[in-house]
């Protein structure tokens, strides 16, 4: 059993950066991919980036490619995300994942970014 904590979202207007953890308050997941996601309203669950338990092997969705940067301190539990330039369609809860052998089996329970215009 693994339990997630997000953290580090908030309200800042475009163009600006931050900066997500997500911390496993429970268990560990330093073998594990990691991945981010995000919903915004109305629309469904998106993946925006993982990362292998090598921290060289990192994916991202092309929304968000070249701007956010996903990274892991193994040692510390935790994974972090760093979003820069960001842009009102970023708007969105943003979630943390565990990966298992049946998919993405552990979630956090959200942090919400907001960018405002």
């Amino acid at each position: 059993q693994v339990q997630l904590v997000e953290s580090g979202g908030g309200l800042v207007q475009a163009g600006a950066s931050l900066r997500l953890s997500c911390v496993a308050s429970k268990g560990s997941f330093s073998v594990n991919r990691v991945g981010w996601f995000r919903q915004a309203p109305g629309k469904e669950r998106q993946f925006v980036a993982a990362i292998s338990w090598n921290p060289g092997s990192s994916v991202y969705a092309d929304s968000v490619s070249g701007r956010f940067t996903i990274s892991r301190d193994n040692a510390k539990n935790t994974v972090y995300l760093q979003m820069n330039s960001l842009k009102p369609e970023d708007t969105a809860v943003y979630y943390c994942a565990v990966e298992a052998t049946a998919g993405w089996k552990y979630w956090g329970q959200g942090t919400q970014v907001t960018i405002s215009s």
